[in-house]
């Protein structure tokens, strides 16, 4: 008699299908877009004192770096999106990574910080599809929990770059504030990678335009989809004001801490981000999306509030760990849930709409958060951003938990 049962069973299909997603080439290019796509801000964020004081800029205004390369994204990803639908997603992927590759490497050559804000605009030209589209190629290839999976997955290959970007930034900016810029040369072998072994499902979208347009309307005017993009909204503005931004600020500030020191502090909560993500699939088994992103919510807000008190270097320790909980449970789970909302003949324009949400945080929270510390000083950019973590809190509570 056989004692092979239903639990062996089902382990030996999970290990077969693990076996055929790490042999899956179209996986590591999607990998290489996410490692390419997170370069633009976290390899330069502890470089931002070191810039702030050889080019003579104002704490108020350094955060621009983040603005100008995030500004692009808000006009020209809904159009890229569009393309990527009507024409395929590598006609638009590869150019957008050359672009970003060669416009980022032209940053390390700036001679004045206008001249930087100019190349960073371009950079950002080339960043504005690659959110979007690494999204939509999951959604495209995987279904079902395989796809909350891969998303799992391609959250914690995104926090290994967030991870070792900052510290590998930091390390390069103790060269001089140039050469993090450099990393981004990087993007163009993974162009070269796209050309020869990205091979999406086929993609016959004979949608007629106002039918195109009218389907993905009706998917916008959803609760749901409405309190994830608020949702995603608040947590860019969280993570690229008051974390990204004046986090390190205070670092430098407040505990005279090196650039190489700030990268290794950064890289200690993306790399918990990364260990939590990678277990997206197993905690979808066991807690719905939405209970998840309330979770990360009420973490937020403990962070932030906390943070102005701490006075010793090493009492970061717990912040920063919750901070990497809460980003490997929410991120995810929020993009786990709008890609399964969108039908694959709309899927990118859609998913381009919530880069587009995204790249709206990421220039508006530092830009904000600098007006803040003009007036109320450090401390006050973080009491600013534990409102935004209270307002998602609400979010959740009205919008997303009731649909």
């Amino acid at each position: 008699m056989s004692s092979f049962t239903f639990n062996d069973t089902q382990k030996l299909k999970s290990e077969t299908e693990q076996t055929a997603l790490r042999k899956d080439l179209n996986l590591y290019v999607i990998f290489g877009v996410t490692l390419t796509a997170v370069m633009g801000v976290s390899s330069i964020a502890p470089a931002m004192p070191s810039i702030s004081h050889s080019l003579d800029v104002s704490t108020d205004k350094i955060g621009l770096l983040i603005t100008f390369f995030t500004l692009p994204g808000i006009i020209l990803t809904p159009i890229l999106g569009i393309m990527a639908d009507r024409y395929g997603r590598k006609r638009v992927l590869v150019p957008s990574l050359f672009v970003f590759g060669i416009a980022g490497t032209a940053c390390a050559y700036a001679t004045s910080f206008e001249q930087l804000l100019l190349f960073r605009a371009f950079q950002g030209m080339g960043s504005a599809s690659l959110g979007a589209l690494n999204l939509t190629l999951i959604g495209d290839l995987y279904s079902d929990n395989n796809r909350a999976k891969v998303m799992g997955y391609n959250g914690s290959v995104l926090s290994v770059g967030t991870a070792a970007y900052p510290a590998i930034g930091g390390a390069l900016t103790l060269l001089g504030w140039h050469y993090p810029f450099y990393l981004t040369l990087l993007a163009i072998p993974v162009g070269l990678f796209a050309i020869f072994y990205l091979k999406p499902s086929e993609l016959n979208n004979g949608m007629k335009l106002q039918l195109y347009f009218s389907e993905i309307g009706s998917a916008l005017k959803s609760k749901l989809v409405l309190g994830l993009f608020a949702g995603m909204f608040l947590t860019f503005i969280m993570l690229y004001g008051g974390y990204i931004t004046f986090f390190t600020i205070l670092l430098d500030e407040r505990f005279e801490k090196s650039a190489l020191m700030i990268g290794l502090i950064l890289s200690g909560s993306s790399l918990i981000t990364a260990i939590t993500s990678a277990q997206l699939g197993r905690l979808t088994l066991r807690f719905s999306e939405k209970n998840l992103i309330l979770t990360a919510s009420i973490l937020y807000f403990i962070i932030f509030l906390s943070i102005p008190s701490i006075t010793n270097i090493w009492y970061f320790i717990f912040p920063i760990s919750l901070f990497g909980i809460a980003q490997g449970i929410n991120i995810p789970s929020i993009l786990n849930l709008l890609t399964g909302h969108a039908a694959k003949e709309y899927r990118a324009a859609f998913l381009s709409i919530n880069w587009m949400i995204m790249r709206f945080g990421q220039a508006l929270g530092p830009y904000l958060l600098g007006l803040v510390y003009l007036s109320y000083h450090i401390d006050g950019t973080f009491y600013f951003t534990a409102l935004a973590a209270a307002l998602f809190i609400l979010v959740n509570l009205t919008l997303v938990r009731n649909v």
